[in-house]
């Protein structure tokens, strides 16, 4: 079954793509009795509140007539930011070489944090460089991940 973020993604993501942006990913958070759904897009040069804008109006209209959400909830639509989050196995690859922050589902070594450099990556295990080590982990076991900004 999929869940609601894929469900999404589907129905979302060739209307971004209209827009001249990519969908890079969305998270839906739960609060209460709200939820809020986060999209994240970007495009060659950047994205702007313009662009912003632009797909929250688009999004906001698919969403009404799909109606894929049955609870009530907040849209978000922003960049992904120097410290973005990664969603897919090709994304973690566009940052091989680079240091990114992983949180697993399920601990190895009794560790859910992981941080370290994105060293390779092979089929469906990343894996890092931690304090000179290699630590191999499975992509399917990554709840949440992203780059860690260098400033």
């Amino acid at each position: 079954m999929a869940t609601l973020e894929q469900k999404l993604q589907e129905i979302l993501q060739g209307a971004v793509e209209d827009l001249g942006c990519e969908l890079w990913g969305i998270e839906c958070q739960r609060a209460g009795r709200f939820m809020t759904v986060r999209l994240f897009i970007d495009k060659e040069g950047g994205v702007g509140v313009d662009d912003c804008a632009d797909v929250s109006r688009q999004v906001s209209a698919i969403l009404d007539v799909e109606d894929p959400i049955t609870d009530k909830y907040n849209l978000e639509v922003s960049s992904p930011g120097l410290d973005r989050p990664l969603f897919t196995l090709e994304q973690f690859q566009r940052y091989v070489g680079e240091d990114i922050a992983v949180h697993l589902r399920i601990p190895v070594l009794d560790r859910r944090k992981w941080q370290g450099k994105l060293e390779k990556i092979e089929n469906d295990m990343l894996t890092l460089i931690v304090d000179g080590q290699e630590q191999v982990l499975i992509f399917g076991n990554i709840q949440k991940a992203n780059v860690i900004a260098k400033f």
